[in-house]
């Protein structure tokens, strides 16, 4: 496969790499203290808001350990911190990876929270003006910084994603795990996906457990890492079983880092529930949850070992395979071969679905052979 043709749907721009102005210039006056900025906190840059400490900004004076933690440091690229959320560096870095687009997830709300409604409200629309007025707008066939919505009403997060459509964003990110998907009131939002045509995206978060966190250089670390992408699985049984994708066809969902090794277990088992259970509850889907999913649904996975025996089960049209750069299991910078080990063995045309087709025909890039 010729390099330019590689798509990588889920990588990231995290709270460390954001520009330092991303919403001080944008926010009114009067929130500016309340919204994200950055301050001199023990030395080091570190973002805040209000009272909340959220993290550092840039990489901080002596902390060279940080860099095994980071695929640009691994692959001995100089950075300070702020590589990731320069477009001219990071398109520099995409070259060097052969990944002609990058769909990518931001800080919010996976490691920024901003709880009350009407700081969030101002604060995810001055990200999203941020995102495709600048960084995007470096390169807008390459880079799809996505939208976030907010998640404290439908109203809001229908009102974003009708706002960020007109200014020409590619897809939006819900925060799943703060809102109660099973409430039909959601509906709304599904509706207005549907009718805007952009790809909605639930991105893995937390932890599952109170008692397990990632915690580096402890054996927490790999036990988190390992249940992740399984988190997955609660809310696509809610979105399939309560018919909220049923109910609007046109609607796409994006389930990002969620690997694609459990999905036929997954889809074999809710198949099943579905034939046995159908006549006997309120509602049921008129068809099976594999075919909904198959129509409807598209999971991201990077590098993995199961993907070359699932995706002939699950289907190669709705695989789309990630770089994850720059995060530490990222196949950056050398995915081209990452790609040939774990995914070589696949009929060309399921390489090309998986690692380029699917994300350029979700996101409307024109696709690069």
């Amino acid at each position: 496969m010729n390099a330019s043709s590689i798509y990588s749907c889920d990588d990231h721009l995290d709270l460390n790499a954001v520009p330092t102005d991303v919403w001080s210039s944008r926010l009114p006056k009067d929130l500016v203290e309340r919204g994200p900025h950055v301050v001199t906190r023990d030395g080091a840059p570190t973002w805040v808001s209000g009272d909340r400490v959220h993290g550092r900004s840039g990489r901080p004076p002596g902390a060279d350990n940080l860099k095994a933690l980071s695929a640009i440091g691994r692959a001995g690229i100089e950075d300070d911190g702020y590589r990731a959320g320069t477009p001219k560096l990071r398109l520099e870095d995409m070259d060097r990876d052969g990944i002609w687009a990058s769909v990518i997830y931001g800080p919010m709300p996976l490691t920024l929270s901003i709880p009350e409604p009407d700081l969030q409200d101002v604060c995810y629309a001055a990200w999203n003006d941020w995102a495709v007025e600048e960084f995007n707008a470096a390169a807008p066939d390459r880079l799809c910084a996505l939208a976030f919505l907010p998640n404290h009403s439908p109203e809001a997060a229908v009102a974003e994603l009708e706002r960020v459509a007109e200014l020409g964003h590619r897809g939006a990110i819900l925060d799943v795990f703060e809102i109660n998907a099973t409430e039909q009131k959601w509906d709304r939002l599904w509706a207005a996906a549907e009718s805007t045509g952009l790809p909605l995206s639930f991105h893995i978060k937390g932890g599952a457990s109170p008692r397990l966190s990632y915690e580096i250089g402890k054996w927490q670390s790999a036990a988190f890492a390992s249940l992740l992408p399984l988190q997955m699985d609660e809310a696509l049984a809610i979105m399939i079983f309560s018919g909220a994708l049923e109910r609007h066809p046109g609607f796409k969902l994006v389930l990002a880092e969620a690997g694609v090794g459990w999905i036929p277990y997954y889809l074999s088992r809710m198949d099943m529930e579905w034939n046995n259970l159908k006549d006997a509850i309120d509602y049921a889907p008129s068809v099976p949850p594999s075919e909904i999913f198959r129509n409807q649904i598209i999971t991201t996975f990077e590098e993995e070992e199961m993907a070359l025996h699932a995706i002939p089960f699950i289907g190669s049209e709705v695989c789309m395979w990630a770089s994850d750069y720059p995060h530490t299991d990222s196949t950056f910078p050398e995915s081209q071969r990452a790609i040939d080990d774990t995914l070589g063995a696949l009929p060309e045309i399921d390489r090309r679905n998986v690692t380029a087709l699917n994300c350029a025909r979700l996101y409307g890039f024109e696709y690069v052979a």
